[in-house]
């Protein structure tokens, strides 16, 4: 064989070799991404690098690996915050793709002030096709209130969360909204003392009629807990599951709960409902009056008054 020969030849061994290589690589490539992968519905994706992002993901769980940084600078950047997945098991090529590709679709759901954690937990499984009572323990467990733990306000979440991903999230931006509160009026955040003012703010929140009023409940509140006086409150009953309860006087009688304020004096042991921050200021700030009594009256609104004789005046006054 000449010389010529022996490099073409050459030439075509490391031509062959080279082909065979890529082919190889190939064939691992697809083998890869044809893997089965388990996944959860939907995820979250933290914003981030690439390589910050896989880490995430394998620490909840999902089988990905270093080739994958590779795979998604070739692919795309994956979509950050709430990915719908649409199920949980795939290709791992098909999670790649999603993972760049997909964005969940969310629902908007809202609290109201005054709701409590119990009703909104049956309206949010509603909304969302969740179970109310594991939604409803996700919360009691999580929370670091029983109850008032949560902002009202409307949150959108991805349809497909699981019932501790949606308290998660939820109670996460409901603290970091109570922390930066309380930290703009004190310059601090004390969960303990925190809590004193959701107490008292829940009451607030459903005894007022209006924005207007809650200062002015709040400074009966105050005065009535100053003078020794039980406080004598329908809305503390309209705790948990009585949120939208008529308070009778059958009631008032049978309930045993510490959140009976005609049987018990003082606060009730934990906030009645979730409150709004104009509640929180008014339980912070209440408005400097010497009323003890007040009362609905035809126009909706409250009449307040200091001595029990006037209070007595005012019901006899709205039942004409």
């Amino acid at each position: 064989m000449t010389l010529k020969e022996k490099i073409k030849a050459n030439k075509l061994y490391i031509a062959n070799w080279i082909f065979d290589m890529i082919l190889l690589i190939v064939v691992l490539i697809i083998y890869y991404l044809a893997q089965p992968l388990q996944t959860a519905k939907v995820l979250y994706v933290p914003s981030g690098s690439i390589s910050a992002i896989i880490t995430h993901l394998q620490a909840k769980n999902i089988t990905l690996s270093s080739a994958d940084r590779i795979f998604l600078r070739l692919i795309g950047m994956p979509q950050q915050g709430w990915i719908y997945m649409g199920e949980t098991e795939m290709t791992h090529g098909d999670f790649l793709y999603k993972l760049t590709k997909s964005k969940a679709a969310m629902k908007a759901v809202t609290l109201i002030p005054g709701e409590t954690s119990y009703q909104f937990s049956v309206q949010l499984a509603d909304e969302l096709g969740l179970d109310a009572q594991k939604l409803y323990k996700e919360f009691s467990t999580l929370a670091h209130y029983e109850e008032g733990a949560l902002v009202p306000d409307t949150y959108h979440l991805p349809l497909g969360i699981d019932e501790r991903r949606a308290a998660l999230h939820l109670l996460r931006a409901s603290y970091q909204r109570h922390k930066a509160w309380s930290e703009k009026i004190f310059g601090t955040y004390n969960k303990k003392s925190w809590q004193k003012y959701l107490i008292i703010a829940s009451v607030i929140q459903k005894e007022a009629a209006n924005k207007e009023e809650m200062p002015v409940v709040a400074s009966v509140i105050y005065n009535r807990l100053k003078k020794g006086m039980k406080l004598q409150m329908d809305g503390t009953l309209n705790y948990g599951k009585y949120s939208h309860e008529k308070i009778t006087a059958q009631r008032i009688r049978e309930d045993a709960s510490l959140y009976n304020t005609y049987k018990y004096k003082g606060l009730p042991p934990h906030p009645v409902c979730n409150v709004e921050l104009d509640a929180i200021k008014a339980a912070i700030f209440p408005r400097k009056t010497e009323y003890l009594y007040f009362m609905k009256g035809k126009n909706g609104r409250h009449d307040f008054s200091r001595y029990y004789s006037t209070h007595l005046s005012n019901i006899h006054s709205a039942t004409k």
